[in-house]
């Protein structure tokens, strides 16, 4: 399968001098096209109120139109068209944003996340999954996290086999109820975007110190932070692995952006 890395989302949180991205995942299958998340769409530069709440005040997002998955996908050569399926870590704003410029693809998601979703308890809960941003009645498929399955050691993992071989759903809850990782075998290496499992490249690598900011973000907004940590050792010990066959990327950082798409060829 061919992939593609692209930003669909550019924030500038305060005192995070590289600031974040909404890394996105385009995947080309013989069944069409794929997202793993969908960053920021069209209608959040109308609504930003509703559809990104009070934290934008913190992110300070740049609802950019020429930034939508929408937009790029003719510059890749591809038609939006055939966005048949995304496949989200989670359902916070800027994962979602962009479902509702592909109203008639397939959602797929854990059954945890959707029932937070669309059930929220907590008041984290209902400040992060606001209704307007799924008002177009997106077409959830939910995937238990209860499965037996495992993925080079994560439990929990579900083959997307009604997509397409080699999509895998990977339980990694924490930064939210149900939040996963989506694992892409791009024929030559696998590629784990992580979502919001880890904000920075430095909680895995070792070589920087995190922005404040942006440990305080993770921190306040985490569902379960043991579990969060938790998934930060586990990713720790991928990375130190380096493993050639395994890229490692996640939703924000964009150092682990630029070097997925240079070592793509853009």
């Amino acid at each position: 399968m061919r992939v593609h890395h692209i930003n669909c989302g550019t924030m500038h949180p305060r005192r995070t001098p590289d600031g974040l991205v909404c890394h996105v995942i385009v995947v080309e299958t013989d069944n069409g096209l794929v997202l793993v998340d969908s960053g920021f769409g069209l209608q959040d530069a109308v609504d930003p109120k509703n559809r990104f709440g009070p934290a934008r005040f913190y992110v300070r997002p740049i609802f950019d139109p020429e930034e939508t998955a929408l937009r790029q996908l003719p510059r890749l050569g591809l038609d939006p068209a055939d966005v048949r399926h995304i496949v989200l870590t989670h359902f916070d704003a800027d994962h979602v944003g962009g479902l509702s410029d592909f109203p008639d693809a397939h959602v797929h998601l854990t059954t945890a996340e959707a029932t937070a979703a669309l059930h929220p308890l907590t008041a984290t809960e209902k400040r992060r999954y606001l209704p307007a941003l799924r008002a177009h009645h997106p077409r959830l498929t939910e995937h238990s996290s209860l499965r037996t399955d495992t993925w080079k050691g994560f439990a929990g993992a579900t083959e997307l086999t009604d997509i397409s071989p080699g999509i895998v759903l990977v339980n990694l809850p924490g930064h939210s109820r149900g939040h996963a990782g989506v694992a892409v075998d791009a024929g030559d290496r696998w590629i784990l975007h992580a979502g919001d499992s880890f904000y920075h490249h430095g909680q895995v690598d070792g070589t920087v110190t995190p922005p404040l900011a942006l440990r305080m973000m993770e921190r306040i907004i985490a569902q379960d932070w043991e579990r969060v940590q938790a998934n930060h050792q586990r990713l720790e010990e991928i990375w130190t692995a380096n493993d050639p066959n395994l890229v490692l990327v996640n939703a924000h950082d964009p150092t682990l952006l630029k070097t997925a798409q240079l070592r793509n060829g853009h």
